[in-house]
């Protein structure tokens, strides 16, 4: 069976690939574009810094329960955009767990709060980065700064689908939603009642956006205005990733939807 995968639209140069998870190791399916060549992932860093954080919590360094934020809030309220704290701001624009309101800087916290008194880059580095043999580098700030390639993104999708230093119980909650019920706005794509959102990942759940309509409602990942993203779908044990050169626009609501749907009849066939 032939099946189109084509990055033809795409503007720039961009990177790409489809790797399912096999009894036997990852096997790619497709791939397109230089795979290796780092690039800015934009708010695909919140993934790096959610596993971090799962890591840490699977080892009992810290626990989701700790006070984070503003009052009220916890470490795991930040880490589900539950904290009421707006994109950027650093005091609650609205109750704590009453909305999913996207914020950068609740991410920001999230990550000084589980690193501690440590660098948050070399938290991320000995977390992360060295543990699953990445190249990616963290070279701003946590909930937007890190640097790597496609390839940097299939080892960290690998470890979210392997659950890689995870507890089961850990896994699964930050990978299912969180506070269900909220209803809020995916930066670019428009309110959503609920907005279903892990600790960390975006839930697919009943959206239809830039996830596409194939993959299934347990996918999970996140996209970054860099025009990089991260889907992962558990139910097939696959995962798309892709970084860009052209920032996140018109031309990805137009194209990503689409191009995710080809991923996972890629995968099926």
């Amino acid at each position: 069976m032939s099946v189109h995968f084509d990055l033809a639209d795409w503007p720039g140069e961009p990177a790409a690939v489809v790797v399912a998870l096999r009894a036997d190791g990852p096997e790619k399916l497709a791939q397109w574009g230089p795979l290796d060549q780092p690039r800015e992932w934009a708010s695909v860093s919140k993934l790096a810094v959610a596993y971090a954080a799962a890591c840490a919590v699977s080892r009992g360094d810290i626990r989701l329960s700790v006070a984070a934020g503003p009052p009220g809030s916890s470490l795991e309220h930040l880490l589900a955009h539950a904290s009421g704290l707006g994109l950027e701001e650093s005091s609650a624009t609205s109750p704590v767990g009453s909305r999913r309101v996207y914020s950068n800087v609740g991410i920001d916290i999230a990550a000084a709060t589980c690193a501690g008194t440590e660098a948050v880059g070399e938290w991320l580095n000995e977390g992360v980065f060295a543990p699953l043999a990445m190249a990616a580098s963290l070279r701003g700030r946590a909930s937007s700064g890190v640097v790597g390639s496609v390839d940097d993104l299939v080892l960290l999708g690998l470890a979210w689908l392997r659950a890689t230093g995870l507890t089961p119980s850990v896994h699964q909650g930050f990978t299912t939603p969180a506070f269900a019920s909220l209803d809020g706005v995916v930066p670019g794509w428009g309110r959503w009642s609920p907005c279903e959102w892990g600790l960390g990942p975006e839930i697919k759940g009943s959206k239809t956006h830039w996830m596409g309509t194939l993959a299934s409602p347990l996918s999970y990942g996140h996209f970054g205005m860099s025009g990089a993203l991260l889907l992962i779908d558990p139910l097939r044990s696959v995962l798309v990733a892709a970084t860009s050169t052209v920032d996140f626009g018109p031309w990805a609501r137009k194209l990503w939807s689409q191009w995710i749907d080809q991923a996972i009849v890629l995968a099926d066939a």
